[in-house]
């Protein structure tokens, strides 16, 4: 294979297997920048401020679920392999993307509607538990050497694509639909697009080719293995856990929960606020791969720090005078 063909192929890859990701944070940025209409229509009450907590309680759902998703379905790719489990984890993701697309509101099916709403994102952020970790060692397995860093940024460059899809749409859909319209039913058309995007995404998903390292192992561990190993390493786990406790925490405040805030505290037109969104993604998909390269020459270690503090020193909000 000439050098021109592998590099194509390597390109390919990463699209391939980041598409999951791109539906993860499309399913969770919609729902979160729509949480007040998703609201009114399956957590329906007077009190507008406790429906938006409720359905915000539900989006938080989600993320309960992960550590078991990456427990079970993290031990599943060890085991199966990396194109078998985020075929898997698309799978089950889809559906928390289709419950909200088809589910009824509460006037019509009672409560029934918020149950299968919450079971939808339960679903969904059980492989979500997987879906960040397992693309990041799928791209870490396929780099080219000295270059994990560059690779494993376009596991996060593909939710920043999806935050600019989201953002983009919002706007067309600002412009074309009534406010009232969208309060009612508006909002589910984001969660169609969404619907439609998936056989695309498992097209792709599907023609993946296991990675050469993990076909190169001779012997792959069985499930309790895999959890005796996390067991007596629980110290590098916790480690690890804490690391990406920063990074999602700053990461979902700054593009799933930004725009409510904007729209709720600062109370800026829902153009405005998807516009500065907007920009936000496209700032992060521009760094992500620069940092990574970075990365890939200085170290991990120092960056990590770094941005630590940075995260910290820069996260005091914006509050209206």
């Amino acid at each position: 294979m000439t050098a021109a063909a592998d590099r194509s192929s390597k390109i390919m890859s990463v699209i391939r297997v980041s598409s999951g990701n791109f539906l993860e944070m499309y399913d969770f940025f919609v729902f979160a920048y729509y949480a007040a209409e998703i609201g009114k229509a399956f957590f329906p009450g007077d009190d507008s401020v406790a429906t938006l907590l409720k359905t915000l309680a539900v989006f938080g759902v989600g993320f309960v679920m992960r550590p078991i998703g990456a427990l079970v379905l993290g031990a599943y790719i060890d085991h199966h392999g990396r194109r078998k489990g985020l075929i898997v984890t698309l799978a089950i993701m889809s559906i928390g993307t289709l419950s909200l697309a088809l589910v009824p509101g509460y006037a019509v099916i009672g409560l029934f509607a918020p149950l299968l709403i919450v079971i939808g994102r339960l679903l969904q952020g059980f492989s979500a538990g997987v879906e960040l970790g397992g693309v990041s060692v799928y791209l870490s397995e396929i780099a080219t050497p000295g270059n994990k860093g560059f690779y494993v940024a376009w596991q996060s460059g593909s939710q920043q694509i999806a935050v600019i899809f989201v953002a983009v749409l919002g706007v067309l859909l600002a412009e074309w639909v009534p406010i009232d319209q969208m309060e009612t039913w508006g909002w589910r058309i984001p969660f169609i697009v969404g619907c439609m995007i998936i056989p695309l995404i498992f097209l792709l998903r599907a023609s993946l080719h296991e990675t050469d390292e993990f076909l190169a192992r001779k012997t792959h561990p069985t499930i309790s293995q895999i959890y005796l190993t996390v067991a007596e390493n629980w110290q590098i786990v916790l480690i690890g856990v804490l690391m990406v406790l920063m990074t999602t925490v700053s990461f979902y405040m700054i593009t799933a929960y930004t725009p409510t805030f904007a729209k709720s505290v600062l109370h800026l037109s829902s153009y405005d606020s998807l516009v500065v969104t907007g920009c936000v993604g496209l700032s992060n998909l521009f760094w992500l791969p620069v940092m990574g390269a970075v990365s890939d020459r200085v170290g991990r270690k120092p960056l990590l720090i770094l941005f630590t503090v940075l995260a910290i020193l820069t996260a005091y909000p914006p509050w209206p005078g």
